[in-house]
């Protein structure tokens, strides 16, 4: 029954090593408790034989007269003989003996051990190899004048057994039996279940599946019919901040928003789900397993893809700007065909009252822009912006509540990131929008503690059912029109305002209106002294 032996022998040789120590086990007891009744059972008969012979009308006088101390031994030997017992021993008070049916013993001392005869009462115990009785034998004066012994050999440890062959090897049997086919029933079952590989096989397949799963650099996640984890590598762990006790957890304990749950589930459907998580964007496939027609489970993989997306945004960004520069470029080649047209024509007071037109609102929006926005970045943005949006045909508008002051440069970035995702949202929504008078809105509020953006659109608005969802699944107002998805803006949008423990939210007045608050810490006032 090496390592190596197959299951059923191994079940096998450990049933039957179970089996022979609980049979040794039960030998032991039956031996104890066979020990234990032969002394209570024999010490009562071999009192009762010592009894007899004390109170023997015969025995009292002989052992106060020393003459007639000849018929000691007959009463010794007649009760002997009668009682089955190995010994009667007649022995005076000084436990001398005189009456034995060992010659060799006669004139030696009577062996007592922890007697209490020799005080006047009567004994029952071991002494030496022999289970003994002693009873005094009481004088007219009340003295002890002599102790009558009856003893019987105890027996062997396992002399109740040799006594008994048949039965011990039926039951050697019966148990042999038993665990034989108890192991080769429990080896079929095991076998069943572990779709009969050895022992062996299934520890390579677990060392495998570990060296396999801690070695690919793609996070592996398995969940049970429950959604619970069973199984996580280390970079899944990683990607998704999991603690190191995170098997057994349900997915709804994870925490996040409520992407992250509804991929692991599958009740977000379909290839390379984006799901936004501790920081990172993440591109996760969900594959369901299972047998016999029963869903066991299923197996999440995971891929980083931030740095993939981060260059996206930058492209985006890049795309963005040239878009700008062409939206300038056209407009810029569109009056100076005009300009050049008036000339032509001759029209010289009209192509000098078109340039102040177009140089005075030009000057007009740069001023409104620059008199309200301090910071560079966020300005120029609002100024990019107002050029491809009237390439499209929309207005562009800041509010005269619109205020920003000096913002530290990680503040200044993330006003970027939600004022031109947002922008850029509300003129994808008025790109399919029919005829009339379109137009974007934008306010920016800057307060002691917190800066707020407001874009306004005249679209058509987010629809009632996706309000609460729009953020979470990266829906646009365009998307939520005509139920397409985009990209990570409106996301992206959502997790720069909760970084920084700030909200974004949406609702319907007359077009979409979003609001993104960001906080930030206010920076003390200097004291001049």
């Amino acid at each position: 029954m090496g390592a190596k032996g197959s299951l059923a022998r191994q079940l096998l040789g450990w049933q039957l090593a179970i089996v022979f120590a609980l049979l040794g086990c039960v030998v032991v007891f039956s031996v104890i408790q066979s020990g234990k009744n032969f002394t209570d059972i024999e010490g009562r008969r071999l009192l009762s034989v010592a009894e007899n012979v004390a109170a023997t009308p015969g025995v009292r006088p002989s052992l106060t007269d020393p003459l007639r101390r000849d018929a000691l031994p007959i009463f010794a030997e007649s009760a002997r003989t009668l009682s089955g017992a190995d010994s009667v021993v007649i022995a005076d008070p000084r436990r001398r003996v005189l009456a034995s049916p060992d010659p060799a013993q006669l004139r030696t001392a009577l062996p007592l051990g922890e007697s209490t005869v020799t005080e006047g009462r009567s004994w029952v115990g071991v002494v030496g190899d022999s289970l003994v009785a002693h009873v005094p034998v009481i004088g007219d004066d009340g003295s002890v004048v002599g102790i009558v012994a009856a003893g019987k050999e105890t027996p062997g440890f396992f002399e109740g057994i040799a006594n008994r062959p048949t039965d011990a090897l039926a039951l050697l049997g019966i148990a042999t039996v038993l665990g034989i086919a108890g192991s080769l029933f429990l080896a079929w079952r095991v076998k069943r279940q572990t779709l009969g590989l050895e022992p062996r096989e299934i520890t390579g397949l677990v060392e495998h599946r570990e060296a396999l799963l801690h070695g690919i650099r793609e996070g592996v996640l398995g969940l049970d019919q429950q959604h619970r984890i069973t199984l996580a590598n280390d970079h899944a762990r990683e990607l998704l901040a999991l603690p190191e006790d995170c098997l057994g957890m349900s997915v709804d304990e994870l925490g996040g928003n409520a992407r992250l749950p509804d991929v692991l589930t599958g009740r977000a459907h379909g290839a390379d789900q984006i799901v936004l998580r501790a920081g990172r964007v993440l591109v996760m496939n969900r594959m369901p397993i299972a047998r016999d027609g029963r869903e066991l489970g299923a197996v999440v993989t995971l891929r980083d893809r931030t740095e993939l997306v981060t260059l996206r945004e930058e492209v985006a960004a890049s795309s963005r700007t040239t878009d700008t520069l062409r939206a300038q470029a056209h407009e810029f080649t569109n009056r100076l065909h005009t300009i050049a047209g008036l000339i032509e024509l001759g029209e010289y007071d009209e192509a000098r009252h078109y340039v102040d037109l177009v140089s005075r609102a030009h000057d007009e929006w740069h001023e409104r822009v620059s008199g309200r926005i301090s910071d560079t970045a966020v300005a120029a943005l609002l100024i990019a912006k107002a050029s491809l949006a009237a390439e499209q045909g929309v207005g562009m508008r800041l509010t005269d509540g619109s205020r920003l002051g000096d913002v530290d440069e990680q503040l200044s970035a993330d006003l970027v990131t939600v004022v031109g995702n947002l922008v850029d949202n509300a003129l994808d929504a008025l790109r399919g929008a029919d005829g009339g008078d379109r137009w974007v809105e934008v306010t920016i509020r800057h307060e002691p503690s917190r800066v707020s953006v407001v874009v306004r659109d005249s679209g058509p608005g987010v629809a009632p059912e996706l309000v609460t969802e729009v953020f979470t699944h990266g829906f646009t107002t365009k998307a939520a029109v005509h139920g397409g998805q985009r990209g990570l803006g409106l996301a992206l949008t959502r997790q720069t305002c909760r970084r920084r423990g700030g909200t974004v939210a949406v609702h319907n007045s007359g077009g979409a209106v979003f609001t993104a608050v960001l906080p930030f810490e206010p920076v003390p006032a200097r004291v001049t002294p």
